[in-house]
Protein backbone atom coordinates (compact mmCIF):
# COMPACT_ATOMS: atom_id res chain seq x y z
CA UNK A 1 0.00 0.00 0.00
CA UNK A 2 1.63 3.12 -0.78
CA UNK A 3 1.95 6.33 1.44
CA UNK A 4 -1.23 8.40 1.20
CA UNK A 5 -0.62 11.85 1.66
CA UNK A 6 -3.37 13.80 -0.04
CA UNK A 7 -6.16 13.54 -2.90
CA UNK A 8 -4.35 12.88 -5.59
CA UNK A 9 -2.79 10.08 -3.92
CA UNK A 10 -6.19 8.34 -3.75
CA UNK A 11 -6.98 9.23 -7.06
CA UNK A 12 -4.54 7.73 -8.94
CA UNK A 13 -5.30 4.57 -7.03
CA UNK A 14 -8.63 4.84 -8.09
CA UNK A 15 -7.72 5.01 -11.36
CA UNK A 16 -5.79 1.72 -10.74
CA UNK A 17 -8.08 -0.13 -8.89
CA UNK A 18 -11.58 1.12 -10.68
CA UNK A 19 -12.53 -0.16 -14.19
CA UNK A 20 -11.92 2.70 -16.62
CA UNK A 21 -15.67 3.34 -17.39
CA UNK A 22 -16.54 4.04 -14.41
CA UNK A 23 -13.40 6.24 -13.42
CA UNK A 24 -13.74 7.67 -16.30
CA UNK A 25 -18.14 8.49 -15.58
CA UNK A 26 -16.54 10.12 -12.23
CA UNK A 27 -13.29 11.97 -13.53
CA UNK A 28 -14.83 13.81 -16.66
CA UNK A 29 -16.71 17.14 -17.76
CA UNK A 30 -18.73 17.61 -20.67
CA UNK A 31 -17.28 18.12 -24.31
CA UNK A 32 -13.96 19.84 -24.03
CA UNK A 33 -13.79 19.79 -20.47
CA UNK A 34 -12.73 23.37 -19.88
CA UNK A 35 -14.70 24.26 -17.32
CA UNK A 36 -14.27 20.79 -15.52
CA UNK A 37 -10.34 21.74 -15.20
CA UNK A 38 -10.99 25.53 -14.55
CA UNK A 39 -12.87 24.57 -11.09
CA UNK A 40 -9.67 23.62 -9.50
CA UNK A 41 -7.06 25.47 -11.95
CA UNK A 42 -9.45 29.05 -10.22
CA UNK A 43 -9.14 27.73 -7.02
CA UNK A 44 -5.59 27.37 -7.61
CA UNK A 45 -4.97 31.03 -8.31
CA UNK A 46 -6.58 32.00 -5.24
CA UNK A 47 -3.44 33.04 -2.78
CA UNK A 48 -3.57 32.68 0.88
CA UNK A 49 -2.08 35.48 3.09
CA UNK A 50 0.45 34.32 5.47
CA UNK A 51 0.38 35.73 8.81
CA UNK A 52 3.23 35.06 12.13
CA UNK A 53 2.99 36.05 15.81
CA UNK A 54 -0.53 35.39 15.93
CA UNK A 55 -1.59 33.28 18.80
CA UNK A 56 -3.60 30.27 17.08
CA UNK A 57 -3.85 27.59 19.91
CA UNK A 58 -6.98 25.66 20.53
CA UNK A 59 -8.36 26.35 16.57
CA UNK A 60 -11.85 24.85 15.66
CA UNK A 61 -12.84 24.03 12.15
CA UNK A 62 -16.09 23.15 13.69
CA UNK A 63 -19.22 24.75 12.13
CA UNK A 64 -22.90 24.45 10.96
CA UNK A 65 -24.89 23.75 7.89
CA UNK A 66 -28.56 24.76 7.95
CA UNK A 67 -28.92 23.81 11.60
CA UNK A 68 -26.30 20.61 11.68
CA UNK A 69 -23.64 20.88 13.66
CA UNK A 70 -20.53 19.80 11.60
CA UNK A 71 -17.12 18.80 12.27
CA UNK A 72 -15.96 20.60 9.45
CA UNK A 73 -17.88 23.25 7.27
CA UNK A 74 -18.40 20.51 4.57
CA UNK A 75 -21.04 17.93 3.37
CA UNK A 76 -21.00 15.20 1.00
CA UNK A 77 -22.23 15.66 -2.34
CA UNK A 78 -24.38 13.54 -4.51
CA UNK A 79 -22.79 11.47 -6.67
CA UNK A 80 -24.74 9.05 -9.17
CA UNK A 81 -23.56 5.68 -9.49
CA UNK A 82 -21.20 5.65 -6.45
CA UNK A 83 -22.10 1.88 -5.94
CA UNK A 84 -19.91 1.46 -9.42
CA UNK A 85 -16.53 2.90 -7.61
CA UNK A 86 -16.86 0.49 -4.95
CA UNK A 87 -19.74 -2.25 -3.75
CA UNK A 88 -22.05 -0.41 -1.73
CA UNK A 89 -20.48 2.72 -1.96
CA UNK A 90 -23.35 5.23 -0.87
CA UNK A 91 -23.61 2.99 2.33
CA UNK A 92 -19.86 3.06 2.81
CA UNK A 93 -20.02 6.68 2.16
CA UNK A 94 -22.75 8.04 4.61
CA UNK A 95 -21.36 5.29 7.67
CA UNK A 96 -18.08 6.98 7.12
CA UNK A 97 -19.46 10.90 6.71
CA UNK A 98 -21.17 10.11 9.87
CA UNK A 99 -18.48 8.77 11.66
CA UNK A 100 -16.45 11.56 10.70
CA UNK A 101 -19.66 14.13 12.03
CA UNK A 102 -20.77 15.88 8.31
CA UNK A 103 -23.75 14.78 6.89
CA UNK A 104 -24.05 12.93 4.00
CA UNK A 105 -26.04 12.88 0.53
CA UNK A 106 -27.35 10.17 -1.81
CA UNK A 107 -28.23 11.02 -4.82
CA UNK A 108 -31.36 9.64 -6.87
CA UNK A 109 -29.07 8.10 -9.62
CA UNK A 110 -27.41 5.91 -6.45
CA UNK A 111 -26.52 2.17 -6.74
CA UNK A 112 -28.25 1.79 -3.12
CA UNK A 113 -31.29 2.82 -2.17
CA UNK A 114 -32.82 5.28 0.30
CA UNK A 115 -34.05 2.15 2.32
CA UNK A 116 -30.26 0.38 2.16
CA UNK A 117 -28.50 3.64 3.71
CA UNK A 118 -31.00 4.18 6.29
CA UNK A 119 -30.42 0.47 7.28
CA UNK A 120 -26.92 1.06 8.15
CA UNK A 121 -27.16 4.81 9.66
CA UNK A 122 -27.95 6.02 13.10
CA UNK A 123 -28.34 9.65 12.10
CA UNK A 124 -30.33 11.30 9.01
CA UNK A 125 -28.87 12.20 5.98
CA UNK A 126 -30.06 14.02 3.17
CA UNK A 127 -31.22 13.24 -0.25
CA UNK A 128 -31.30 14.86 -3.95
CA UNK A 129 -33.76 14.79 -6.30
CA UNK A 130 -33.87 15.31 -9.72
CA UNK A 131 -37.10 16.45 -11.08
CA UNK A 132 -38.33 13.56 -13.55
CA UNK A 133 -41.75 14.19 -16.09
CA UNK A 134 -43.51 11.42 -13.76
CA UNK A 135 -44.80 13.62 -10.96
CA UNK A 136 -45.65 10.91 -9.14
CA UNK A 137 -42.73 9.10 -8.98
CA UNK A 138 -41.38 12.01 -7.74
CA UNK A 139 -44.12 12.35 -4.97
CA UNK A 140 -42.52 9.16 -4.04
CA UNK A 141 -39.29 9.57 -4.00
CA UNK A 142 -40.15 12.13 -1.69
CA UNK A 143 -42.28 10.22 0.56
CA UNK A 144 -39.73 7.40 0.63
CA UNK A 145 -36.94 10.07 2.07
CA UNK A 146 -39.13 11.01 4.71
CA UNK A 147 -40.05 7.81 5.73
CA UNK A 148 -36.21 7.20 6.02
CA UNK A 149 -35.64 10.00 7.95
CA UNK A 150 -34.15 12.38 5.67
CA UNK A 151 -33.16 15.76 7.38
CA UNK A 152 -32.93 18.21 4.05
CA UNK A 153 -33.80 17.39 0.45
CA UNK A 154 -30.97 18.51 -1.95
CA UNK A 155 -32.44 19.74 -5.27
CA UNK A 156 -30.39 19.67 -8.44
CA UNK A 157 -31.71 22.18 -11.12
CA UNK A 158 -28.69 22.03 -13.38
CA UNK A 159 -29.68 18.64 -15.12
CA UNK A 160 -32.81 19.31 -16.87
CA UNK A 161 -30.85 18.47 -20.29
CA UNK A 162 -28.06 16.08 -20.09
CA UNK A 163 -24.58 17.24 -21.14
CA UNK A 164 -22.75 14.94 -23.27
CA UNK A 165 -19.72 13.46 -21.56
CA UNK A 166 -17.31 12.06 -24.65
CA UNK A 167 -15.79 9.49 -22.09
CA UNK A 168 -18.53 7.68 -21.58
CA UNK A 169 -19.42 7.55 -25.15
CA UNK A 170 -16.53 6.15 -25.99
CA UNK A 171 -16.46 3.75 -22.99
CA UNK A 172 -19.96 2.50 -23.64
CA UNK A 173 -20.53 3.35 -20.08
CA UNK A 174 -23.50 0.95 -18.51
CA UNK A 175 -24.80 -0.41 -15.34
CA UNK A 176 -23.72 -3.29 -14.86
CA UNK A 177 -20.93 -3.15 -17.41
CA UNK A 178 -21.27 -4.40 -20.96
CA UNK A 179 -19.00 -7.48 -21.66
CA UNK A 180 -17.20 -6.21 -24.10
CA UNK A 181 -13.81 -7.63 -24.88
CA UNK A 182 -12.17 -4.37 -23.93
CA UNK A 183 -14.17 -4.49 -20.96
CA UNK A 184 -13.30 -7.82 -20.12
CA UNK A 185 -10.06 -7.51 -20.49
CA UNK A 186 -9.90 -4.57 -17.88
CA UNK A 187 -12.28 -5.85 -15.61
CA UNK A 188 -9.39 -8.91 -15.84
CA UNK A 189 -6.65 -6.24 -14.22
CA UNK A 190 -9.29 -5.25 -11.59
CA UNK A 191 -10.13 -8.67 -9.82
CA UNK A 192 -10.47 -7.06 -6.46
CA UNK A 193 -13.39 -4.95 -8.37
CA UNK A 194 -14.56 -7.66 -9.51
CA UNK A 195 -14.88 -10.17 -6.60
CA UNK A 196 -16.50 -6.94 -4.70
CA UNK A 197 -18.55 -6.42 -7.47
CA UNK A 198 -20.31 -9.89 -7.33
CA UNK A 199 -21.67 -9.27 -3.65
CA UNK A 200 -22.97 -5.68 -3.98
CA UNK A 201 -25.86 -4.50 -5.61
CA UNK A 202 -25.79 -3.83 -9.39
CA UNK A 203 -28.40 -1.46 -10.52
CA UNK A 204 -30.34 1.95 -9.59
CA UNK A 205 -31.72 1.29 -6.22
CA UNK A 206 -33.98 4.28 -5.94
CA UNK A 207 -35.55 3.40 -9.28
CA UNK A 208 -35.63 -0.70 -9.30
CA UNK A 209 -39.16 -2.18 -8.05
CA UNK A 210 -40.17 1.28 -8.35
CA UNK A 211 -41.05 1.94 -12.12
CA UNK A 212 -43.57 -0.22 -13.39
CA UNK A 213 -42.84 -2.91 -15.98
CA UNK A 214 -39.19 -1.57 -15.91
CA UNK A 215 -37.35 -3.63 -13.61
CA UNK A 216 -34.38 -4.72 -16.56
CA UNK A 217 -31.26 -2.53 -16.42
CA UNK A 218 -31.58 -1.47 -20.00
CA UNK A 219 -35.41 -0.13 -19.90
CA UNK A 220 -34.12 1.26 -16.16
CA UNK A 221 -31.28 3.55 -18.33
CA UNK A 222 -33.67 4.05 -20.88
CA UNK A 223 -36.60 5.87 -19.15
CA UNK A 224 -34.57 7.22 -16.77
CA UNK A 225 -32.77 9.14 -19.97
CA UNK A 226 -36.35 9.82 -20.95
CA UNK A 227 -37.18 11.17 -17.56
CA UNK A 228 -35.04 14.65 -16.83
CA UNK A 229 -37.39 17.14 -17.67
CA UNK A 230 -36.67 20.32 -19.87
CA UNK A 231 -39.90 21.89 -18.59
CA UNK A 232 -38.07 22.15 -14.74
CA UNK A 233 -39.12 25.95 -13.45
CA UNK A 234 -39.36 27.86 -10.37
CA UNK A 235 -43.29 26.62 -10.15
CA UNK A 236 -41.83 23.22 -9.78
CA UNK A 237 -39.45 24.41 -7.06
CA UNK A 238 -42.24 25.83 -5.10
CA UNK A 239 -44.19 22.76 -5.76
CA UNK A 240 -41.45 20.04 -4.62
CA UNK A 241 -40.91 22.58 -1.53
CA UNK A 242 -45.13 22.46 -0.48
CA UNK A 243 -44.41 18.43 -0.88
CA UNK A 244 -40.93 18.34 0.72
CA UNK A 245 -41.89 20.60 3.78
CA UNK A 246 -39.04 20.38 6.06
CA UNK A 247 -35.52 21.91 5.11
CA UNK A 248 -34.66 22.99 0.83
CA UNK A 249 -31.45 22.89 -0.59
CA UNK A 250 -31.08 24.16 -3.94
CA UNK A 251 -28.28 23.08 -5.82
CA UNK A 252 -26.52 23.93 -9.56
CA UNK A 253 -26.70 27.95 -9.02
CA UNK A 254 -24.37 29.91 -10.91
CA UNK A 255 -26.11 33.15 -11.71
CA UNK A 256 -27.10 35.81 -9.09
CA UNK A 257 -30.66 36.39 -9.81
CA UNK A 258 -31.37 32.63 -9.91
CA UNK A 259 -29.52 32.77 -6.59
CA UNK A 260 -32.08 35.56 -5.64
CA UNK A 261 -35.59 33.93 -6.84
CA UNK A 262 -34.21 30.49 -4.87
CA UNK A 263 -33.90 32.76 -1.86
CA UNK A 264 -36.51 34.54 -2.33
CA UNK A 265 -38.53 31.11 -2.62
CA UNK A 266 -37.05 30.18 0.79
CA UNK A 267 -34.65 27.69 -0.06
CA UNK A 268 -31.99 27.06 3.31
CA UNK A 269 -28.89 26.44 1.15
CA UNK A 270 -28.11 27.53 -2.07
CA UNK A 271 -25.00 25.59 -3.71
CA UNK A 272 -22.94 27.35 -6.36
CA UNK A 273 -22.20 24.64 -8.67
CA UNK A 274 -21.54 23.96 -12.42
CA UNK A 275 -22.08 20.21 -12.07
CA UNK A 276 -18.66 19.66 -11.33
CA UNK A 277 -18.33 20.76 -15.48
CA UNK A 278 -20.29 18.12 -16.53
CA UNK A 279 -23.35 19.89 -17.98
CA UNK A 280 -22.48 23.69 -19.71
CA UNK A 281 -18.79 23.69 -20.52
CA UNK A 282 -18.02 27.07 -21.13
CA UNK A 283 -19.39 27.99 -17.88
CA UNK A 284 -17.50 30.13 -14.93
CA UNK A 285 -15.79 28.17 -12.42
CA UNK A 286 -17.84 27.64 -9.95
CA UNK A 287 -15.04 30.13 -7.34
CA UNK A 288 -15.79 32.88 -9.66
CA UNK A 289 -19.42 32.95 -9.38
CA UNK A 290 -18.98 32.54 -5.76
CA UNK A 291 -18.97 36.50 -4.50
CA UNK A 292 -21.82 37.52 -6.95
CA UNK A 293 -24.11 34.86 -5.50
CA UNK A 294 -23.03 36.11 -1.66
CA UNK A 295 -23.80 39.27 -2.23
CA UNK A 296 -27.23 38.68 -4.14
CA UNK A 297 -28.73 36.39 -1.79
CA UNK A 298 -26.27 35.71 1.07
CA UNK A 299 -28.75 37.55 3.59
CA UNK A 300 -31.49 34.99 2.65
CA UNK A 301 -30.11 31.83 2.42
CA UNK A 302 -26.95 30.01 3.27
CA UNK A 303 -24.60 30.29 0.38
CA UNK A 304 -22.46 26.69 0.41
CA UNK A 305 -19.68 25.74 -2.98
CA UNK A 306 -19.29 22.96 -4.85
CA UNK A 307 -16.75 22.48 -7.59
CA UNK A 308 -12.62 21.26 -7.76
CA UNK A 309 -12.11 21.06 -3.90
CA UNK A 310 -9.28 18.77 -3.60
CA UNK A 311 -7.76 19.93 -0.47
CA UNK A 312 -8.32 21.74 2.96
CA UNK A 313 -6.88 24.48 1.38
CA UNK A 314 -9.75 24.81 -1.11
CA UNK A 315 -12.01 25.16 1.72
CA UNK A 316 -10.63 27.47 3.51
CA UNK A 317 -10.37 29.76 -0.16
CA UNK A 318 -14.41 29.24 -0.41
CA UNK A 319 -14.99 30.20 2.97
CA UNK A 320 -13.11 33.24 3.20
CA UNK A 321 -14.92 34.15 -0.07
CA UNK A 322 -18.04 34.11 1.66
CA UNK A 323 -19.70 30.11 1.52
CA UNK A 324 -21.27 28.68 4.81
CA UNK A 325 -19.76 25.56 3.85
CA UNK A 326 -18.71 23.66 0.62
CA UNK A 327 -19.80 19.93 -0.52
CA UNK A 328 -17.22 17.14 -2.22
CA UNK A 329 -17.88 15.16 -4.81
CA UNK A 330 -15.14 14.09 -6.86
CA UNK A 331 -12.66 13.56 -4.27
CA UNK A 332 -15.40 11.46 -1.81
CA UNK A 333 -15.20 9.13 -5.16
CA UNK A 334 -11.54 8.83 -5.20
CA UNK A 335 -10.96 7.87 -2.00
CA UNK A 336 -13.85 5.34 -2.21
CA UNK A 337 -12.53 3.81 -5.38
CA UNK A 338 -8.87 3.91 -3.93
CA UNK A 339 -9.80 2.09 -0.28
CA UNK A 340 -13.58 1.71 0.45
CA UNK A 341 -14.69 3.34 3.65
CA UNK A 342 -11.38 3.48 5.30
CA UNK A 343 -10.39 5.65 1.95
CA UNK A 344 -13.10 7.90 2.32
CA UNK A 345 -12.40 8.29 6.15
CA UNK A 346 -8.77 9.17 5.33
CA UNK A 347 -9.64 11.73 2.91
CA UNK A 348 -11.76 13.65 5.33
CA UNK A 349 -8.89 13.31 7.90
CA UNK A 350 -6.18 14.96 5.42
CA UNK A 351 -8.91 17.42 4.21
CA UNK A 352 -9.47 18.56 8.03
CA UNK A 353 -5.71 18.59 8.59
CA UNK A 354 -5.41 20.91 5.87
CA UNK A 355 -7.83 23.04 6.65
CA UNK A 356 -6.68 23.12 10.40
CA UNK A 357 -2.87 23.97 9.56
CA UNK A 358 -3.62 26.18 6.82
CA UNK A 359 -5.65 28.14 8.79
CA UNK A 360 -3.58 28.41 11.79
CA UNK A 361 -0.63 30.07 8.91
CA UNK A 362 -3.17 32.48 7.96
CA UNK A 363 -3.70 33.67 11.29
CA UNK A 364 -7.07 32.24 11.48
CA UNK A 365 -8.86 30.35 14.89
CA UNK A 366 -12.38 29.34 13.80
CA UNK A 367 -13.13 28.81 10.51
CA UNK A 368 -16.19 30.76 11.21
CA UNK A 369 -14.32 33.62 10.60
CA UNK A 370 -12.75 33.37 7.43
CA UNK A 371 -12.84 35.96 5.24
CA UNK A 372 -10.90 37.96 2.57
CA UNK A 373 -8.91 39.35 4.93
CA UNK A 374 -7.23 35.95 4.70
CA UNK A 375 -6.41 36.09 0.76
CA UNK A 376 -4.62 37.37 -1.69
CA UNK A 377 -6.26 38.27 -4.99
Amino acid sequence: MPVITCVEDLRLLAKKRVPKAFYDYADSGSYTESTYRSNSSALADIKLRQRVAINVDQRSTRSSLIGHDVSMPMAIAPTGLTGMQWANGEMLGAMAAEQFGIPFTLSTMSICSLEDVASVTTKPFWFQLYVMRDRGFVRELIQRAKACGCSALVLTLDLQILGQRHKDLKNGMSVPPRLTLANLLDLATKPGWALRALGGRKTFGNLAGHVKGMDGITTLSQWTASQFDPTLNWDDVAWIQREWGGKLILKGIMDAEDARIGASLGADAIVVSNHGGRQLDGAPASIDALPAIVEAAGHLSEIWFDGGIRSGQDILKACALGAKGCMIGRAFLYALGAMGQPGVSLMLEILRKELDVSMALTGLRDIRDAGPGILIR
